[in-house]
């Protein structure tokens, strides 16, 4: 039984989407490492926190904050965190948003696994039913969507940082209306959230993002050889 010519173009539309939700799947895991923050806490632009933190303090909560994410653990593994005079590291308000963020954050993992898992399967089935033109033509347009959604959100955080603050802002808060109920995101330059990632954790992860995605959507548009 031959392909029809109809189907190998759909299942390179579904390529074409599940490509750029493969590179920020991927982009978002490898800031959920220690990486990220070790690097990002050592810039020399990275603000002081005015209650005290030390940079040794970051790296020190930041730790189990991000491992939180990616673990199987309840919230208590959080909860249990206590600083040397017996205080609790966050606070309930804190420890219900980071068990909101660690809901939010396995399921964009869910969707990377899954958009990986039918980028390997249609292009098995495409080897062997003979469309793997067809495919990689998918692959290079889900490139180039990587590129322009890449570019705009570099230019977004770029924006927030280098002229105006409140560009960022907007798409933050668009960004956690879509998430998260309410004003539940929302804490005091005093909470210990702000404290270890103030906004502009926020916008060089978004460029950091955007920079892998970049890279790999780049490499797929430009890369990949038409016959």
């Amino acid at each position: 039984m031959t392909n029809t010519p109809k189907l190998p173009n759909f299942l390179s539309y579904l390529v074409s989407l599940a490509t750029p939700l493969a590179l920020i799947g991927l982009a978002l895991r490898i800031l959920l490492t220690p990486a990220y923050y070790t690097v990002e806490y050592n810039m020399p632009y990275f603000p002081a926190d005015e209650y005290g933190f030390t940079r040794e303090d970051r790296l020190k909560w930041a730790e189990p904050s991000v491992k939180y994410l990616v673990n199987s653990a309840d919230i208590s593994y959080l909860g249990d965190l206590k600083f040397d005079d017996g205080t609790p590291i966050y606070g309930e308000r804190e420890l219900s948003h980071m068990a909101d963020v660690k809901n939010v954050i396995q399921g964009a993992l869910q969707a990377w696994y899954i958009s990986l898992a039918i980028l390997i399967l249609l292009a098995v089935y495409a080897q062997r039913s003979s469309w793997m033109p067809t495919y990689m033509d998918g692959l290079r347009r889900g490139g180039w969507w990587m590129i322009w959604l890449a570019l705009a959100l570099a230019f977004i955080a770029g924006a927030g940082i280098l002229l105006n603050p409140d560009i960022f802002w907007a798409f933050f808060t668009w960004f956690h209306s879509l998430f998260f109920e309410g004003d539940s995101w929302l804490f005091y330059y005093s909470d210990t959230l702000i404290r270890l990632f103030p906004i502009r954790f926020w916008q060089d992860a978004v460029i950091v993002m955007a920079i892998i995605a970049l890279g790999g959507g780049v490499g797929l548009a430009f890369g990949l050889k038409t016959k």
